[in-house]
């Protein structure tokens, strides 16, 4: 996976939880070293990034759904319109951000060798409401919630998201 997402993470507990030794917390209670170094442009095991999600909701003392949403809002409102603006600068709603969604993990890992970005698909129910499946076999399926309902708030729309089952949402749109 890419080493972005792990760095968002550390990013936030650094920023809002505690500081770097909270965060050295996570790596121990993730079997890491506390000097374990994450580069955004490298590749980071899977199963590592799912552990430091585990890790930070149990050193938290939160619920992981809870995590996921915490790291899917500062990955939307912070993190990735730093690092990725030009794909925030496209679009002007949550909806057309979320409908390019596929576009955008495509381009981002194009030229990463053995990359393997989600998929989504989309249906449109009516006016306001579409659902949206994500495809992946990482299976980090609340993380995808979470940042959904983040899309939301980066553009400042009161977007409803209902989890249907493990990998679909519905989403209601103002």
């Amino acid at each position: 996976m890419k080493g972005s997402i792990p760095d968002a993470l550390q990013e936030l507990i650094k920023k809002n939880h505690g500081g770097p030794g909270v965060w050295k917390q996570i790596l121990k209670d993730a079997g890491l070293s506390p000097d374990f170094k994450i580069y955004a442009h490298r590749d980071v095991d899977d199963e590592t990034v799912k552990k430091l999600i585990n890790s930070t909701a149990t050193v938290l003392k939160i619920p992981y759904e809870a995590a996921a949403d915490a790291f899917g809002d500062h990955w939307m409102t912070e993190y990735a319109p730093q690092k990725y603006f030009a794909f925030f600068n496209r679009v002007d709603s949550a909806k057309e951000f979320l409908l390019q969604m596929g576009r955008v993990h495509e381009k981002i890992t194009a030229n990463i060798e053995n990359a393997r970005p989600p998929k989504f698909t989309y249906e449109q129910l009516d006016e306001k409401n579409m659902t949206m499946q994500y495809h992946s076999d990482r299976h980090m399926d609340r993380v995808f919630v979470g940042l959904v309902k983040a899309v939301g708030h980066y553009y400042k729309e009161d977007i409803k998201v209902l989890r249907l089952s493990q990998d679909k949402v519905k989403i209601t749109f103002p």
